[in-house]
């Protein structure tokens, strides 16, 4: 996660935003080096943005909400959304938001607000003692 973490930080220190986070995207070698592939959603961006984006990138599964709904407006919210998931992924040892519509993560995260509730209390303390 680090290592993730540490790649989106540079690509959007350089105005990129990734705009396709998941696992399959993430390419881990023999030695454990992580390397973000598939920039092919990928935008520049900058604060503010002029042009509107489009709300129709990011694997459905790892989609945040604000672009479920539409937003042609954000940043590098939705890379770190999607980064959660990924890291929620890993805890629960499965697909956390799997479906086929756009309707299908908002049943998720109205059906699992405890879970929510603890995920973020994991990452509070993987932040404070990794």
């Amino acid at each position: 996660m680090q290592q993730l973490l540490h790649g989106l930080e540079h690509c959007h220190n350089r105005g990129i935003l990734h705009r396709d986070i998941k696992g399959s995207n993430l390419l881990i070698d023999s030695n454990g080096n992580l390397k973000i592939a598939d920039f092919g959603l990928a935008t520049f961006f900058s604060s503010p943005q002029k042009q509107p984006l489009t709300s129709r990138v990011v694997t459905l599964w790892y989609r945040p909400p604000e672009l479920l709904l539409g937003a042609t407006e954000y940043g590098v919210s939705v890379d770190l959304w999607s980064t959660g998931c990924i890291l929620a992924e890993l805890f629960v040892g499965k697909h956390i938001m799997p479906g086929r519509t756009e309707v299908t993560p908002f049943y998720f995260m109205a059906i699992m607000p405890s879970c929510i509730i603890d995920f973020v209390n994991h990452i509070e303390s993987f932040i404070t003692d990794p």
